[in-house]
């Protein structure tokens, strides 16, 4: 556990347990996500010093920094000039939606997971390919479908496309033991991320690759990433009915 005083305030940040399926700049970042969101650390607070947070991730000054960056430039936190970092109001009304990893969604509610690879296709972007990743020009991408698992039962669909100017080495991973979410958080770490969430039917290809009979009520969440170097990738996630809760936090900005 660590510790910053400032005057009588003694600001702690829980100890995380390293995976191998996140990036240190990843877990830093969401360790501070989950102080603001939680309220723990509300606008005006000075967050732990660089130095503390390098100590508890044992990691370089330069992974701290582009976590906490990347906060400063979405709007949670601001650096102030020889005094600190500061959490504060984004302006307006500014919403975060955690979207949980699956396999950790599985798991964690007590059932084996499973990770099946449908179909994966390098190739020229189409249209449509271009108009869901928000790119101008030709593009090669890659296409990914795979179905996730909660034992026996399909817990979600997933059809993903990866930009390979961003992340060329997607190109020569198998993704048959990996899905390519926990491949892209260990070696392209993301800043930025826009949801759409939509209730729907699922039928076709979709439904029987799920087991669920044509019409069958699922939210459908449609996800895109993007850095410095441009969108990542876009993922499409079905569940069926159910399946899946999403949690957003709420930071609104008071006037006066």
């Amino acid at each position: 556990m660590l510790y910053h005083a400032d005057g009588d305030t003694v600001a702690t940040i829980e100890s995380h347990t390293l995976t191998s399926t996140q990036s240190l700049y990843q877990q830093i970042r969401e360790a501070i996500e989950e102080k603001i969101f939680s309220g723990a650390w509300p606008p005006g607070f000075r967050i732990p010093i660089e130095r503390e947070l390098m100590d508890q991730f044992g990691c370089s000054r330069m992974t701290v920094n582009k976590a906490v960056t990347s906060l400063v430039d979405t709007g949670f936190l601001e650096r102030r000039k020889k005094a600190g970092t500061f959490v504060t109001y984004p302006s307006g009304h500014y919403a975060s939606l955690h979207i949980p990893d699956i396999r950790k969604a599985v798991l964690n509610a007590g059932f084996p997971y499973r990770y099946v690879l449908r179909h994966k296709e390098r190739r020229p972007a189409t249209a449509d390919d271009l108009a869901a990743l928000k790119l101008n020009g030709p593009a090669d991408i890659l296409d990914i479908r795979s179905l996730h698992y909660a034992a026996d039962r399909c817990f979600a669909a997933e059809r993903r496309r990866i930009n390979l100017a961003v992340a060329p080495e997607a190109a020569t991973v198998d993704f048959v033991k990996v899905p390519p979410s926990v491949w892209l958080l260990t070696h392209v770490p993301w800043s930025n991320a826009e949801h759409d969430i939509d209730a729907d039917a699922v039928d076709g290809d979709d439904a029987a690759a799920m087991a669920l009979a044509d019409g069958s009520p699922v939210l459908r969440l449609t996800r895109r990433t993007w850095g410095a170097a441009g969108t990542i990738t876009e993922a499409e996630q079905i569940f069926p009915a159910g399946a899946l809760t999403l949690h957003a936090s709420f930071l609104v900005k008071v006037s006066g």
